[in-house]
């Protein structure tokens, strides 16, 4: 079942639930222990306002908390703001510590330190050693909820720890288990089944990895979701200076940062700036701010267009012709700018290429720029010279060498654009800027003004006896 379809089965089950809370209100729980509380979230979010809170109340601390985590920012965030201090405070001291700190993250200030104050105070200190980091790195990313155990303790010592941290309440990261020596550093690490499946009497160290991939809590999110994925990791450690545990990030986690990593990414491959927020919940003044300022630099830029046009104004007049392929020829440079630009950026961000293979890049787009406009300045080509032969369209007594000088232009053009698409992306990140920046208008533009100036030289190289 997709996303729309639970959706919809949400909304048919909203009025029932809405009904029943209205009636018998102690009994929301029992009937609703059954759904998962993402989907008991999807009908949270399709009734009205004012059922919303009753709902959540009507439920045990920790059953609404599970729902808690899964409901929208916004609603979330509306829901703990309506609630008092101390019953905000019930429920997301029951949520983990990374879902917590989110949530606490997006209220206003006074109604954070409010509801932080009726926390009890292990969860409040490390909430707020959470809040310290930021949302978009590791320390912004993890919950301190994983299990370590010393390196020179036995199998049946650790699975007695295991089982007592599970019994006494939920760790998200259950699945790993991190060996540490005497002074908490790590040194290794090992699955639950590896425990389970560990001889007896033998010590962790011995069945451990001792190759830990870990990162430290600076690391940005682009980095933990690289290197998740590389060594297919269900959770990466995060560790300090001394190598000590911090917290760990766990898949979940992971995927929401690369949903928000690949988000950000078309949002400005389009244009403009990444929105902070989804589509139908940001403000129209803010979005006019996210979009305009992209807009304005692209107009600008395509008066460059405009000037590069008019100083080959005489040159149009006495060929109008050339004006038929002025969009065809751009067209085509933006494109493979485009084309180049998108390739370069993803292969940045998976780490298959890095600032110094610039060169290489260079190398390799070249070429492949002009035998791509080869290949469409031959069907350039072979356009006129057909439509002329079987009478479409009348280009003049010199119609072979406008062919010519169509063909010639698409050549470079497109391996211009090949080649300035490739390159953006390095350039802006030599700048310390978001290669992402190097969107397909941006390179559009570049390549329209660059275009043009190649069309018209090479028009007046091989028409000057024409347009002279």
């Amino acid at each position: 079942m997709n996303t729309q379809e639970h959706r919809a089965l949400a909304a048919l089950l909203a009025p029932d639930i809405q009904e029943l809370l209205k009636r018998s209100p102690e009994s929301i729980a029992a009937e609703t222990e059954e759904i998962h509380a993402a989907d008991l979230a999807d009908i949270v979010e399709a009734l009205p306002r004012e059922s919303v809170l009753a709902l959540l109340q009507a439920l045990p601390a920790d059953r609404a908390a599970d729902v808690l985590e899964y409901l929208s920012d916004d609603l979330r965030t509306e829901v703990l703001e309506e609630m008092s201090a101390p019953q905000a405070a019930r429920l997301v001291a029951e949520m983990t510590p990374d879902d917590r700190a989110d949530a606490l993250e997006e209220l206003e200030e006074e109604t954070y330190e409010d509801i932080l104050s009726e926390i009890p105070q292990p969860a409040r200190e490390e909430t707020e050693r959470l809040l310290a980091y930021d949302p978009e790195t590791a320390g912004g990313l993890m919950t301190t909820e994983f299990v370590s155990v010393p390196e020179d303790t036995t199998v049946e010592a650790a699975l007695a720890g295991v089982r007592r941290i599970a019994r006494a309440g939920r760790r998200e990261a259950m699945h790993a288990i991190y060996a540490t020596d005497e002074h908490g550093a790590l040194k290794g690490v090992l699955s639950l089944r590896e425990l389970l499946a560990a001889a007896e009497g033998a010590k962790i160290r011995d069945i451990a990895w001792e190759e830990v991939v870990s990162v430290p809590p600076t690391a940005d999110r682009a980095e933990v979701v690289s290197l998740t994925s590389n060594y297919d990791l269900v959770a990466l450690p995060v560790v300090d200076e001394n190598q000590r545990i911090l917290g760990v990030v766990t898949v979940d986690d992971v995927m929401d940062a690369m949903v928000e990593e690949h988000t950000e990414d078309v949002q400005k491959f389009g244009g403009m700036e990444a929105l902070d927020e989804p589509y139908l919940q940001i403000g129209f003044s803010a979005m006019i701010r996210k979009r305009v300022v992209w807009l304005v630099a692209l107009f600008v830029g395509q008066m460059l267009t405009t000037s590069a046009m008019q100083q080959f104004q005489s040159q149009l007049t006495q060929a109008l012709m050339l004006t038929l392929f002025i969009p065809l020829i751009i067209s085509s440079g933006g494109n493979s700018g485009s084309q180049a630009t998108s390739l370069i950026i993803r292969a940045m961000a998976l780490g298959e290429v890095t600032l110094a293979d610039w060169w290489r890049i260079a190398r390799r787009e070249l070429p492949l720029g002009l035998a791509l406009g080869a290949v469409l300045g031959v069907l350039g080509v072979l356009r006129i010279v057909l439509w002329q032969q079987l009478g479409l369209w009348d280009y003049g007594d010199h119609y072979l060498l406008v062919a010519l000088t169509v063909g010639t232009t698409l050549i470079g053009v497109v391996a211009f654009g090949s080649l300035a698409g490739s390159m953006l992306p390095f350039l802006l990140s030599r700048a310390g800027l978001d290669p992402a920046s190097a969107s397909a208008p941006l390179v559009a533009t570049l390549v329209d003004v660059t275009g043009l100036t190649i069309y018209f030289s090479v028009a007046l190289f091989l028409l000057s006896g024409i347009l002279l």
